[in-house]
């Protein structure tokens, strides 16, 4: 199984934006993280320094989102609508993004569901509860 380190995951993102700066040729997984991190032009300072990347520390006290996390749980949750896996997120995705009328958005939503069910599958030492994650984002479609 493939379980990259906080450093390869940094430098993945970092490689990325340098391979969509000089428009290189990109594989799939590239192509999305491409996709939004050309979203998320607030990031493009720290993805264009790998070393300096590599070491930052972003901690809660810094009050700076980490955009590695959160450039993170976007290509997860893109990776997980191509496959509906859990089953039923790609339509309670597609479904949000109507609502909101932002696919950006929708990620968004779904991000706060996925970090909860992560937290309290940490939190309960359980596994992650696919169908409350999914419920969540429905609810949210629906209001």
């Amino acid at each position: 199984m493939f379980n990259p380190s906080q450093s390869d995951v940094r430098r993945f993102f970092c490689a990325v934006y340098n391979k969509w700066l000089v428009k290189e040729t990109m594989d799939g997984i590239e192509t999305i993280a491409a996709l939004w991190i050309a979203e998320h032009s607030e990031y493009h300072n720290e993805l264009s320094d790998p070393e300096a990347a590599v070491t930052r520390d972003y901690t809660v006290d810094s009050g700076r989102t980490n955009p590695f996390l959160h450039l993170s749980m976007h290509l997860s949750i893109s990776e997980q609508c191509s496959i509906d896996q859990p089953r039923g997120i790609q339509v309670a995705v597609e479904a949000l993004t109507t609502k909101l009328d932002s696919l950006h958005d929708a990620h968004h939503v779904a991000m706060d569901a996925l970090g909860s069910m992560m937290w309290e599958s940490q939190r309960s030492g359980t596994p992650p509860d696919g169908e409350a994650y999914i419920e969540s984002i429905k609810k949210a479609a629906s209001q």
